[in-house]
C-alpha cells in the first residue's frame, strides 16, 4: 500500500525537517569542535539534533516497513512532536541567551583571526537554523493536530486506528456499509 496524499505531505514535512536537522548537526559539530565541546549552550543543539535525527529516522523506517505501525498513528505522533517542540524551544531559548554576547558583525573580528571569524559565522548560522528547526517542528505538530481533529469531527474516527502516512478519509466510511464489519 502506498502513501496517501496526506502521507506524502507528511513525508515532505519530515524531509524538510531532516534537511534542516542535518544542517544544525553539522553547524553545531563545527561550533563545538572549535570550543572543544566545553560550553553546554553549544552542546544542546548538538544533542538535540542527534536525538531528532534518530527519532525521525526510526519513524521513517517504521512508516516504510510497517504499514500500520502504532508509531505512525496520531495519538503517538502528536505528543511526540509536541514534546520535541517544547525541548527545542527551551534549549534554543537557553542557547540563544548565551549567544547574545557574540558580536553581531563577525566582520568586526580582525582578519588575522580567520578561525574565530569562521566560528562567529557558524554560531550565527546555527542560531538561525535552530529556530527554523523549531518552527518546522511546531508546524508539523499543529498541522497534524489540526488535520486529525478535522478528520475526527467529520466522522472519520478510523484516523486513530491507522498510520497517518496511509490514512485515507473515505476508507473508514466504506467499512460501515456492511453491518458485520462494523462489529468486527
Amino acid at each position: 500500500m502506498s502513501f496517501s496524499p496526506a502521507g506524502k505531505k507528511q513525508l515532505a514535512a519530515y524531509a524538510a525537517l531532516f534537511v534542516v536537522n542535518i544542517i544544525v548537526l553539522g553547524l553545531s559539530a563545527r561550533v563545538n569542535e572549535f570550543q572543544e565541546f566545553f560550553f553546554i549552550a553549544d552542546l544542546f543543539p548538538l544533542g538535540l539534533s542527534i536525538t531528532t535525527l534518530v527519532i525521525l529516522s526510526l519513524l521513517l523506517i517504521l512508516d516504510a516497513r510497517l504499514p500500520n505501525s502504532f508509531a505512525g498513528r496520531p495519538q503517538f505522533r502528536i505528543p511526540l512532536f509536541a514534546v520535541m517542540t517544547i525541548f527545542w524551544l527551551a534549549f534554543n531559548a537557553f542557547s540563544s541567551s548565551r549567544w547574545r554576547f557574540i558580536p553581531l558583525p563577525c566582520s568586526g573580528i580582525p582578519s588575522d583571526f580567520a578561525d574565530q571569524r569562521s566560528w562567529c559565522h557558524n554560531v550565527q548560522a546555527l542560531q538561525g537554523f535552530v529556530w527554523i528547526e523549531w518552527l518546522i517542528l511546531l508546524a508539523i505538530t499543529v498541522a497534524t493536530l489540526q488535520y486529525t481533529l478535522a478528520q475526527s469531527q467529520q466522522g472519520n474516527k478510523h484516523i486513530f486506528s491507522t498510520s497517518l502516512s496511509r490514512y485515507r478519509p473515505a476508507a473508514g466510511r466504506n467499512q460501515h456499509l456492511n453491518g458485520f464489519t462494523h462489529y468486527a
